[in-house]
């Protein structure tokens, strides 16, 4: 049977006025089959999965302002990756509150990724219903900071040589320095190795151009001085304050 559902109301920190949304939000497609109930959670799921990712969108829009729409794109598809949202169900224990069918339970659907992602975003969408989208985009993005890493983080190969540029200026006053140790291949095919050092540290990398073959030379530099400094990591962004953003759009409410 599923867990107290006044008990789950304190732990989500969501009081619900209209509690049927928070039953229907929890109540699995095979336990409405089996109990023959005329709703389940997949109309919640449809809008939670919208209003997160309209959430997520304006969070990654205002935190970089820099950040070019390929770049956002992937942040937010890293951060609402079906195993990224199960994370955060699980670590709300949501799937011991979970109405599930006694078939799906014996299969072990309650601890599947894509269950627990599809209850998270039902949970999201009764939560959008009942409180309005300021408290639930609160509610989401205070559950990602202080779960994940910063989102720039979580793709560090999205610009190493802007990054590692970056990172050498701040750190030594100057650049990294490539160079081209050979070009191989036919002429219509070339392959370009290409050397970058900072210091004592040396990186190669190769690609079909110059341009390639320092990207994966600069990435692989990253990978090297990550090992001893993970601040490397937080350049090549610019990141803008996103407490500021959140405290003006609730004082503007």
């Amino acid at each position: 049977m599923p867990g107290d559902i006044e008990k789950l109301k304190k732990q989500l920190g969501i009081i619900f006025d209209d509690s049927t949304l928070l039953k229907e939000a929890l109540t699995h497609r095979s336990y409405a089959v089996e109990n023959k109930l005329s709703y389940d959670n997949q109309r919640l799921e449809f809008l939670g999965d919208a209003v997160l990712e309209i959430i997520l969108t304006d969070y990654l829009y205002h935190l970089y302002p820099e950040a070019d729409e390929g770049v956002m794109t992937k942040m937010r598809s890293a951060l609402a990756r079906q195993d990224t949202i199960a994370a955060l169900a699980r670590k709300l224990d949501l799937g011991s509150y979970m109405y599930i069918g006694n078939g799906e339970m014996s299969s072990g659907g309650a601890d599947r990724d894509s269950t627990l992602c599809d209850l998270f975003e039902a949970l999201l969408g009764a939560c959008y219903l009942d409180k309005g989208m300021e408290f639930s985009r609160h509610w989401v993005l205070d559950l990602i900071i202080s779960d994940f890493p910063a989102p720039h983080r979580l793709l560090p190969g999205l610009n190493p040589k802007g990054t590692l540029q970056e990172y050498t200026q701040h750190k030594y006053g100057h650049p990294p320095i490539y160079k081209v140790l050979s070009v191989n291949g036919p002429e219509h095919s070339p392959v370009y190795t290409v050397e970058v050092t900072m210091l004592d540290k040396r990186a190669v990398g190769q690609g079909g151009a110059r341009r390639l073959a320092e990207f994966a030379a600069a990435a692989d530099m990253l990978k090297l001085i990550a090992q001893s400094d993970a601040s490397v990591l937080d350049f090549g962004f610019k990141v803008g304050r996103m407490e500021d953003r959140l405290n003006v759009q609730a004082a503007d409410s």
